[in-house]
């Protein structure tokens, strides 16, 4: 038992540190994800300086992280895309198009929470 549950915790620290150098590697090469965390850093400020219910807040919140990580699949997707040819083709044209626009769908859905609350 402890041996299971010892390597179950190495397992989770691989995770984290994985998903770190994830992070890294994605913030020092791409310009699109430092700037959507500045957004979603105000965001959240201004989320908790606003008197919100505990679910708005939660949802605003949410949704940045949702917008962050879709942001790092785009990157992903794009490393992938790159990496597999250079060659100008139509189908890796889609792949990058497809993964700009879960971005953009997912900064809309913020967008769209946002004035939900401000409005309603």
């Amino acid at each position: 038992m402890k041996s299971m549950m010892a390597a179950e915790l190495r397992r989770v620290a691989n995770t984290v540190i994985w998903s770190w150098h994830g992070w890294r590697a994605a913030w020092t090469t791409e310009k699109t994800l430092r700037q959507w965390t500045v957004v979603n850093l105000l965001s959240a400020a201004l989320a908790l300086a606003l008197d919100l219910t505990s679910a708005e807040r939660g949802l605003i919140l949410a949704l940045g992280l949702l917008l962050l990580a879709a942001e790092l699949m785009n990157t992903g997707l794009e490393e992938v895309v790159d990496y597999l040819s250079r060659d100008t083709d139509p189908r890796a044209k889609k792949a990058k198009d497809c993964g700009s626009a879960a971005v953009a769908l997912t900064a809309i859905a913020g967008g769209v929470a946002w004035v939900v609350i401000l409005v309603g």
